[in-house]
Protein backbone atom coordinates (compact mmCIF):
# COMPACT_ATOMS: atom_id res chain seq x y z
CA UNK A 1 0.00 0.00 0.00
CA UNK A 2 1.80 3.15 -1.04
CA UNK A 3 1.79 5.51 2.29
CA UNK A 4 -0.08 8.68 0.18
CA UNK A 5 -3.02 5.98 -0.61
CA UNK A 6 -6.05 6.96 1.17
CA UNK A 7 -7.26 5.15 3.69
CA UNK A 8 -10.63 2.66 3.73
CA UNK A 9 -12.02 2.19 7.42
CA UNK A 10 -14.62 -0.21 7.76
CA UNK A 11 -17.39 0.24 10.01
CA UNK A 12 -16.08 -2.96 12.07
CA UNK A 13 -12.52 -1.34 12.39
CA UNK A 14 -13.77 2.30 13.48
CA UNK A 15 -16.26 0.13 16.33
CA UNK A 16 -12.92 -1.88 17.75
CA UNK A 17 -11.13 1.33 17.80
CA UNK A 18 -13.52 3.06 19.89
CA UNK A 19 -14.29 0.37 21.78
CA UNK A 20 -10.31 0.69 22.47
CA UNK A 21 -10.63 3.86 23.19
CA UNK A 22 -13.46 3.69 25.70
CA UNK A 23 -11.33 1.34 27.60
CA UNK A 24 -8.22 3.35 28.14
CA UNK A 25 -10.23 6.38 29.03
CA UNK A 26 -11.64 3.81 31.84
CA UNK A 27 -8.34 2.71 32.48
CA UNK A 28 -6.00 5.18 34.01
CA UNK A 29 -4.15 3.10 36.03
CA UNK A 30 -3.18 -0.99 35.47
CA UNK A 31 -5.67 -1.90 38.68
CA UNK A 32 -8.66 0.00 36.48
CA UNK A 33 -7.78 -1.98 33.70
CA UNK A 34 -7.81 -5.47 35.05
CA UNK A 35 -11.52 -4.30 36.60
CA UNK A 36 -12.55 -3.55 33.06
CA UNK A 37 -11.20 -6.71 32.02
CA UNK A 38 -12.78 -8.58 34.76
CA UNK A 39 -16.31 -7.15 34.15
CA UNK A 40 -16.25 -7.70 30.52
CA UNK A 41 -15.41 -11.29 31.47
CA UNK A 42 -18.10 -12.10 34.00
CA UNK A 43 -20.28 -10.64 31.67
CA UNK A 44 -19.78 -13.09 28.85
CA UNK A 45 -19.85 -16.36 31.11
CA UNK A 46 -16.10 -16.70 32.19
CA UNK A 47 -16.01 -18.02 36.07
CA UNK A 48 -13.66 -16.38 38.27
CA UNK A 49 -11.05 -18.35 40.69
CA UNK A 50 -9.27 -17.60 43.62
CA UNK A 51 -5.88 -18.45 43.87
CA UNK A 52 -6.64 -19.54 47.92
CA UNK A 53 -9.20 -22.01 46.79
CA UNK A 54 -9.34 -25.32 45.31
CA UNK A 55 -10.15 -25.08 41.98
CA UNK A 56 -12.62 -27.31 39.80
CA UNK A 57 -12.05 -27.45 36.26
CA UNK A 58 -14.04 -28.43 33.38
CA UNK A 59 -13.66 -29.37 29.62
CA UNK A 60 -15.50 -26.47 27.64
CA UNK A 61 -15.78 -24.01 30.37
CA UNK A 62 -13.92 -20.45 30.54
CA UNK A 63 -11.99 -19.19 33.65
CA UNK A 64 -9.93 -16.12 35.06
CA UNK A 65 -7.90 -15.29 37.96
CA UNK A 66 -6.92 -11.96 39.17
CA UNK A 67 -3.12 -11.85 41.08
CA UNK A 68 -2.08 -7.97 43.07
CA UNK A 69 -4.89 -6.45 41.07
CA UNK A 70 -3.14 -5.57 38.19
CA UNK A 71 -2.63 -8.69 36.62
CA UNK A 72 -5.04 -11.20 34.72
CA UNK A 73 -4.91 -14.67 33.50
CA UNK A 74 -7.95 -15.81 31.44
CA UNK A 75 -8.45 -18.95 29.80
CA UNK A 76 -10.90 -21.69 28.19
CA UNK A 77 -9.80 -25.23 28.25
CA UNK A 78 -10.96 -26.99 25.15
CA UNK A 79 -11.71 -30.85 24.25
CA UNK A 80 -8.53 -31.66 22.51
CA UNK A 81 -6.49 -33.29 24.96
CA UNK A 82 -3.41 -31.06 26.21
CA UNK A 83 -0.90 -33.51 25.69
CA UNK A 84 -1.38 -33.83 21.94
CA UNK A 85 -2.39 -29.78 21.46
CA UNK A 86 -1.05 -27.49 23.59
CA UNK A 87 -2.16 -24.18 24.93
CA UNK A 88 -2.67 -21.09 22.36
CA UNK A 89 -1.21 -18.36 24.47
CA UNK A 90 -1.19 -14.66 24.30
CA UNK A 91 0.48 -12.23 26.37
CA UNK A 92 0.46 -8.66 27.17
CA UNK A 93 1.19 -6.15 29.96
CA UNK A 94 -1.25 -3.65 32.02
CA UNK A 95 1.10 -1.11 33.15
CA UNK A 96 2.35 2.14 31.28
CA UNK A 97 5.16 4.82 32.05
CA UNK A 98 3.82 7.35 33.95
CA UNK A 99 4.25 9.10 37.50
CA UNK A 100 3.38 7.68 40.53
CA UNK A 101 2.25 9.41 43.85
CA UNK A 102 5.00 8.98 46.66
CA UNK A 103 3.60 7.51 49.50
CA UNK A 104 3.44 10.68 52.02
CA UNK A 105 3.44 12.73 48.62
CA UNK A 106 1.73 16.12 49.54
CA UNK A 107 4.14 18.73 51.08
CA UNK A 108 3.92 22.92 50.88
CA UNK A 109 6.25 25.72 49.73
CA UNK A 110 5.41 29.44 49.20
CA UNK A 111 1.72 28.79 49.94
CA UNK A 112 1.42 26.25 47.11
CA UNK A 113 0.72 22.48 47.54
CA UNK A 114 2.64 20.37 45.82
CA UNK A 115 2.66 16.43 44.95
CA UNK A 116 5.37 14.38 44.83
CA UNK A 117 6.17 11.67 42.39
CA UNK A 118 8.59 9.12 41.38
CA UNK A 119 9.33 8.50 37.61
CA UNK A 120 7.76 4.77 36.51
CA UNK A 121 9.12 3.22 33.78
CA UNK A 122 10.72 5.11 30.82
CA UNK A 123 8.01 8.28 29.92
CA UNK A 124 8.68 11.13 28.07
CA UNK A 125 8.48 13.18 30.93
CA UNK A 126 8.43 16.27 28.65
CA UNK A 127 5.29 15.36 27.30
CA UNK A 128 3.58 15.38 30.87
CA UNK A 129 4.03 19.29 31.20
CA UNK A 130 0.87 21.53 30.73
CA UNK A 131 -1.13 18.68 30.83
CA UNK A 132 -4.85 18.48 32.35
CA UNK A 133 -3.44 15.91 34.83
CA UNK A 134 -5.30 13.85 37.21
CA UNK A 135 -4.93 10.98 39.50
CA UNK A 136 -5.95 7.40 39.70
CA UNK A 137 -4.85 4.33 41.61
CA UNK A 138 -6.35 2.50 44.76
CA UNK A 139 -6.44 3.14 48.42
CA UNK A 140 -6.41 0.58 51.29
CA UNK A 141 -8.86 1.67 54.29
CA UNK A 142 -9.33 0.65 57.55
CA UNK A 143 -12.63 -1.21 58.38
CA UNK A 144 -13.96 -2.49 61.36
CA UNK A 145 -12.29 -6.30 61.21
CA UNK A 146 -9.32 -5.40 59.15
CA UNK A 147 -9.19 -3.58 56.00
CA UNK A 148 -10.45 -3.27 52.08
CA UNK A 149 -8.85 -1.80 48.77
CA UNK A 150 -10.80 1.13 47.02
CA UNK A 151 -10.43 1.84 43.23
CA UNK A 152 -10.36 5.77 42.94
CA UNK A 153 -10.32 7.80 39.77
CA UNK A 154 -10.54 11.67 39.72
CA UNK A 155 -11.69 12.80 36.41
CA UNK A 156 -11.58 16.17 36.90
CA UNK A 157 -8.16 17.77 36.20
CA UNK A 158 -6.53 18.00 39.65
CA UNK A 159 -2.53 18.84 39.01
CA UNK A 160 -0.39 20.14 36.44
CA UNK A 161 3.24 20.48 35.48
CA UNK A 162 3.09 23.86 33.87
CA UNK A 163 6.61 24.91 31.89
CA UNK A 164 9.38 27.29 32.80
CA UNK A 165 8.55 30.45 30.53
CA UNK A 166 11.08 30.47 27.62
CA UNK A 167 11.62 34.03 28.98
CA UNK A 168 13.92 32.06 32.00
CA UNK A 169 14.78 28.78 29.39
CA UNK A 170 15.65 30.87 25.75
CA UNK A 171 17.59 27.41 24.64
CA UNK A 172 14.81 25.11 25.13
CA UNK A 173 14.21 24.79 21.78
CA UNK A 174 17.34 24.15 20.62
CA UNK A 175 18.83 21.97 23.24
CA UNK A 176 14.80 20.07 24.77
CA UNK A 177 13.40 20.05 27.51
CA UNK A 178 14.86 18.72 30.63
CA UNK A 179 13.54 18.07 33.86
CA UNK A 180 15.02 17.53 36.89
CA UNK A 181 13.31 13.94 38.22
CA UNK A 182 13.63 15.62 41.98
CA UNK A 183 13.11 19.45 41.78
CA UNK A 184 11.25 20.30 38.83
CA UNK A 185 8.49 16.88 38.06
CA UNK A 186 6.01 17.59 41.70
CA UNK A 187 2.75 18.84 40.28
CA UNK A 188 0.90 21.85 41.27
CA UNK A 189 -2.30 20.53 43.28
CA UNK A 190 -3.72 23.82 44.59
CA UNK A 191 -3.26 26.76 47.00
CA UNK A 192 -2.38 25.48 50.53
CA UNK A 193 -5.38 25.98 53.60
CA UNK A 194 -3.94 28.46 56.42
CA UNK A 195 -3.27 26.32 59.60
CA UNK A 196 -3.63 22.50 57.78
CA UNK A 197 -0.75 20.29 57.01
CA UNK A 198 -0.29 20.00 52.98
CA UNK A 199 -0.37 16.24 53.99
CA UNK A 200 -4.06 16.44 55.77
CA UNK A 201 -5.09 18.87 53.19
CA UNK A 202 -4.16 15.66 50.59
CA UNK A 203 -5.42 13.12 52.44
CA UNK A 204 -9.06 15.03 53.81
CA UNK A 205 -9.74 15.11 49.69
CA UNK A 206 -8.86 11.67 48.85
CA UNK A 207 -11.30 10.58 52.30
CA UNK A 208 -13.77 13.08 50.65
CA UNK A 209 -14.00 11.44 47.37
CA UNK A 210 -14.08 7.93 49.04
CA UNK A 211 -16.88 9.09 52.24
CA UNK A 212 -14.60 8.07 54.57
CA UNK A 213 -12.44 9.62 57.68
CA UNK A 214 -9.12 10.89 56.77
CA UNK A 215 -7.47 8.64 59.31
CA UNK A 216 -9.02 5.49 57.96
CA UNK A 217 -6.74 5.89 54.38
CA UNK A 218 -4.21 3.43 55.62
CA UNK A 219 -1.75 3.41 52.44
CA UNK A 220 -2.35 4.16 48.45
CA UNK A 221 -0.68 3.98 44.87
CA UNK A 222 -1.49 6.71 42.55
CA UNK A 223 -0.67 7.12 39.00
CA UNK A 224 -0.78 10.25 37.22
CA UNK A 225 -2.91 10.52 33.93
CA UNK A 226 -3.99 12.49 31.88
CA UNK A 227 -7.77 13.57 31.44
CA UNK A 228 -7.77 14.24 27.77
CA UNK A 229 -10.26 11.44 26.16
CA UNK A 230 -8.72 9.33 22.95
CA UNK A 231 -9.73 10.42 19.79
CA UNK A 232 -9.80 10.15 16.18
CA UNK A 233 -7.66 11.90 14.02
CA UNK A 234 -6.17 12.43 10.31
CA UNK A 235 -7.31 13.74 6.95
CA UNK A 236 -9.89 10.34 6.76
CA UNK A 237 -9.65 10.01 10.55
CA UNK A 238 -7.59 6.97 9.86
CA UNK A 239 -5.30 7.22 13.22
CA UNK A 240 -6.19 7.55 17.18
CA UNK A 241 -4.23 9.34 19.88
CA UNK A 242 -4.62 8.44 23.17
CA UNK A 243 -2.26 7.97 26.61
CA UNK A 244 -1.38 3.81 27.49
CA UNK A 245 -1.54 2.27 23.73
CA UNK A 246 1.63 0.65 24.99
CA UNK A 247 0.38 -1.38 25.99
CA UNK A 248 -3.52 -1.33 26.96
CA UNK A 249 -4.24 -1.50 23.21
CA UNK A 250 -2.26 -5.25 22.84
CA UNK A 251 -4.63 -6.02 26.40
CA UNK A 252 -7.74 -5.46 24.41
CA UNK A 253 -6.46 -7.18 21.16
CA UNK A 254 -6.06 -10.10 23.44
CA UNK A 255 -9.13 -10.20 25.20
CA UNK A 256 -11.27 -9.14 22.17
CA UNK A 257 -9.60 -11.84 20.49
CA UNK A 258 -10.64 -14.37 23.49
CA UNK A 259 -14.06 -13.26 23.06
CA UNK A 260 -14.28 -14.28 19.63
CA UNK A 261 -13.11 -17.65 20.50
CA UNK A 262 -15.61 -20.07 18.48
CA UNK A 263 -13.63 -23.62 18.44
CA UNK A 264 -14.15 -25.36 21.34
CA UNK A 265 -11.45 -27.90 20.85
CA UNK A 266 -8.47 -25.06 21.77
CA UNK A 267 -7.64 -24.80 25.24
CA UNK A 268 -6.43 -20.81 25.39
CA UNK A 269 -4.74 -18.70 27.26
CA UNK A 270 -4.87 -14.62 27.64
CA UNK A 271 -2.16 -13.42 30.21
CA UNK A 272 -2.13 -9.89 31.10
CA UNK A 273 0.62 -8.95 33.80
CA UNK A 274 1.95 -5.73 35.64
CA UNK A 275 5.24 -4.35 36.06
CA UNK A 276 6.85 -5.31 32.67
CA UNK A 277 8.03 -1.20 32.07
CA UNK A 278 10.06 -1.39 35.23
CA UNK A 279 11.60 -5.27 34.56
CA UNK A 280 8.50 -7.33 34.77
CA UNK A 281 10.52 -8.62 38.81
CA UNK A 282 7.50 -9.22 40.64
CA UNK A 283 4.84 -11.93 41.92
CA UNK A 284 2.21 -10.02 39.55
CA UNK A 285 5.07 -9.42 36.80
CA UNK A 286 6.11 -11.59 33.70
CA UNK A 287 9.08 -12.78 35.71
CA UNK A 288 6.95 -14.30 38.49
CA UNK A 289 5.22 -17.51 38.75
CA UNK A 290 1.62 -16.54 37.79
CA UNK A 291 1.62 -17.98 34.48
CA UNK A 292 3.55 -21.42 35.31
CA UNK A 293 1.21 -21.57 38.58
CA UNK A 294 -2.08 -21.04 36.41
CA UNK A 295 -0.66 -23.70 33.90
CA UNK A 296 0.56 -26.27 36.30
CA UNK A 297 -2.84 -26.30 38.12
CA UNK A 298 -4.81 -26.16 35.19
CA UNK A 299 -2.96 -29.34 34.22
CA UNK A 300 -3.02 -30.94 37.79
CA UNK A 301 -6.78 -30.28 37.90
CA UNK A 302 -7.51 -32.26 34.72
CA UNK A 303 -5.68 -35.53 35.71
CA UNK A 304 -2.13 -34.58 33.08
CA UNK A 305 1.10 -36.37 34.86
CA UNK A 306 4.23 -34.03 34.62
CA UNK A 307 5.25 -36.16 31.62
CA UNK A 308 1.72 -35.04 30.05
CA UNK A 309 2.11 -31.89 31.24
CA UNK A 310 5.81 -31.46 29.73
CA UNK A 311 4.30 -32.58 26.26
CA UNK A 312 1.38 -29.80 26.33
CA UNK A 313 4.32 -27.18 26.89
CA UNK A 314 6.11 -28.19 23.60
CA UNK A 315 3.09 -28.31 21.96
CA UNK A 316 2.42 -24.58 23.28
CA UNK A 317 2.68 -21.68 20.62
CA UNK A 318 2.94 -18.30 22.91
CA UNK A 319 2.40 -14.94 21.20
CA UNK A 320 4.20 -11.80 22.89
CA UNK A 321 2.20 -8.57 22.00
CA UNK A 322 3.29 -5.50 22.56
CA UNK A 323 3.20 -2.47 20.58
CA UNK A 324 6.24 -1.44 17.54
CA UNK A 325 7.63 1.56 16.23
CA UNK A 326 6.50 2.88 13.14
CA UNK A 327 8.29 4.77 10.79
CA UNK A 328 8.33 8.65 11.56
CA UNK A 329 9.10 10.44 8.03
CA UNK A 330 10.69 13.38 10.27
CA UNK A 331 13.28 11.10 12.25
CA UNK A 332 14.30 8.87 8.85
CA UNK A 333 17.67 8.55 10.50
CA UNK A 334 16.73 6.68 13.42
CA UNK A 335 15.46 3.47 11.82
CA UNK A 336 17.15 0.37 10.06
CA UNK A 337 17.05 0.57 6.26
CA UNK A 338 14.30 -1.99 4.75
CA UNK A 339 12.49 -1.89 8.50
CA UNK A 340 10.21 0.82 8.05
CA UNK A 341 7.09 -0.47 9.66
CA UNK A 342 4.22 1.72 8.76
CA UNK A 343 0.98 2.65 10.45
CA UNK A 344 -2.21 0.88 9.40
CA UNK A 345 0.02 -1.82 7.55
CA UNK A 346 -0.72 -4.95 9.40
CA UNK A 347 0.97 -6.33 12.73
CA UNK A 348 4.65 -6.48 12.95
CA UNK A 349 6.99 -9.24 13.60
CA UNK A 350 9.36 -8.14 15.90
CA UNK A 351 13.29 -9.34 15.74
CA UNK A 352 16.23 -9.37 17.92
CA UNK A 353 19.59 -10.99 17.40
CA UNK A 354 20.51 -10.85 21.18
CA UNK A 355 17.02 -12.39 22.28
CA UNK A 356 15.77 -8.88 23.66
CA UNK A 357 12.59 -10.37 21.24
CA UNK A 358 11.76 -13.92 21.26
CA UNK A 359 10.72 -14.22 17.45
CA UNK A 360 12.69 -16.93 15.72
CA UNK A 361 13.01 -18.04 12.26
CA UNK A 362 10.24 -20.59 13.18
CA UNK A 363 8.18 -18.70 15.42
CA UNK A 364 7.89 -15.87 12.66
CA UNK A 365 6.67 -18.09 10.19
CA UNK A 366 4.33 -19.70 12.65
CA UNK A 367 2.68 -15.75 13.13
CA UNK A 368 2.80 -15.08 9.07
CA UNK A 369 0.62 -17.87 8.26
CA UNK A 370 -2.01 -16.52 10.93
CA UNK A 371 -2.33 -13.23 9.32
CA UNK A 372 -2.51 -15.25 5.68
CA UNK A 373 -5.11 -16.97 7.48
CA UNK A 374 -6.59 -14.18 9.11
CA UNK A 375 -6.05 -12.22 5.40
CA UNK A 376 -4.81 -9.40 6.98
CA UNK A 377 -0.84 -7.97 6.36
CA UNK A 378 1.85 -7.98 8.13
CA UNK A 379 5.41 -6.94 8.99
CA UNK A 380 8.94 -6.92 10.30
CA UNK A 381 10.94 -5.15 11.83
CA UNK A 382 14.40 -4.91 13.22
CA UNK A 383 15.87 -2.34 15.29
CA UNK A 384 19.07 0.38 14.43
CA UNK A 385 22.02 -1.41 15.34
CA UNK A 386 23.71 1.10 17.33
CA UNK A 387 20.74 1.76 19.42
CA UNK A 388 19.64 0.26 22.54
CA UNK A 389 16.50 -2.35 22.03
CA UNK A 390 13.94 -2.36 24.41
CA UNK A 391 12.23 -5.79 25.37
CA UNK A 392 9.17 -7.37 26.18
CA UNK A 393 8.10 -10.30 28.42
CA UNK A 394 8.15 -12.58 25.23
CA UNK A 395 12.28 -13.46 26.35
CA UNK A 396 10.84 -13.95 29.83
CA UNK A 397 8.28 -16.37 29.68
CA UNK A 398 9.69 -18.29 26.41
CA UNK A 399 13.08 -19.11 28.36
CA UNK A 400 10.83 -19.38 31.79
CA UNK A 401 8.21 -22.15 30.23
CA UNK A 402 10.09 -23.32 27.37
CA UNK A 403 7.40 -22.37 24.98
CA UNK A 404 7.93 -21.51 21.15
CA UNK A 405 7.36 -17.79 21.37
CA UNK A 406 6.93 -14.93 18.86
CA UNK A 407 7.07 -11.53 19.61
CA UNK A 408 4.37 -9.16 17.50
CA UNK A 409 2.97 -5.50 17.86
CA UNK A 410 0.71 -3.19 16.24
CA UNK A 411 2.22 0.03 15.18
CA UNK A 412 2.31 3.32 16.62
CA UNK A 413 3.97 6.48 17.02
CA UNK A 414 5.59 8.20 20.10
CA UNK A 415 5.81 5.38 21.91
CA UNK A 416 6.12 5.99 26.05
CA UNK A 417 4.60 9.71 25.46
CA UNK A 418 1.73 10.75 27.30
CA UNK A 419 0.06 11.36 24.23
CA UNK A 420 0.31 8.22 21.98
CA UNK A 421 -0.96 7.54 18.31
CA UNK A 422 -1.74 4.17 16.39
CA UNK A 423 -3.55 3.40 13.33
CA UNK A 424 -7.56 1.82 13.03
CA UNK A 425 -6.94 -0.49 10.84
CA UNK A 426 -3.98 -1.94 12.71
CA UNK A 427 -6.21 -2.27 15.51
CA UNK A 428 -8.29 -4.46 13.92
CA UNK A 429 -5.64 -6.48 12.24
CA UNK A 430 -4.31 -7.55 15.44
CA UNK A 431 -7.65 -9.13 16.83
CA UNK A 432 -7.94 -10.62 13.40
CA UNK A 433 -4.64 -12.34 13.81
CA UNK A 434 -4.97 -13.01 17.30
CA UNK A 435 -8.88 -14.78 16.76
CA UNK A 436 -6.70 -17.07 14.36
CA UNK A 437 -4.52 -18.51 16.65
CA UNK A 438 -7.03 -18.76 19.31
CA UNK A 439 -9.72 -20.80 16.57
CA UNK A 440 -6.59 -22.87 15.64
Amino acid sequence: MNISTPVNISTQARTLAKDLLNFIDLSPSPWHAVEQIEQQLLSTGFTKLDETQAWQLSTGKRYFVVRGGASIIAFTLGSKPLPDAGFRMVGAHTDSPSLRLKPKAAYETDGLLRIGVEVYGGPILATFTDRDLSIAGRVTIRTETDHAIKLLKFDDALMRLPNLAIHMNREVNEKGLKLNKQTELPLLFGESAAGVEAEQQFLAYIAAALNIAPQDILTFEFNVFDTQKGSFWGANQEFITNSQLDNLASCHAAVTALLNTSNQESSNICALFDHEEVGSESATGASGSFLSDVINRITANIGLSEEERLRALAQSFFVSADMAHAYHPNHAGAYEPCHHVMVNQGPVIKTNANQRYATNADTAARFISLCERAKVPFQQYSHRTDLGCGSTIGPILASGLGVASVDVGSPMWAMHSIRESAGVLDHHYMIEALSTLFNS
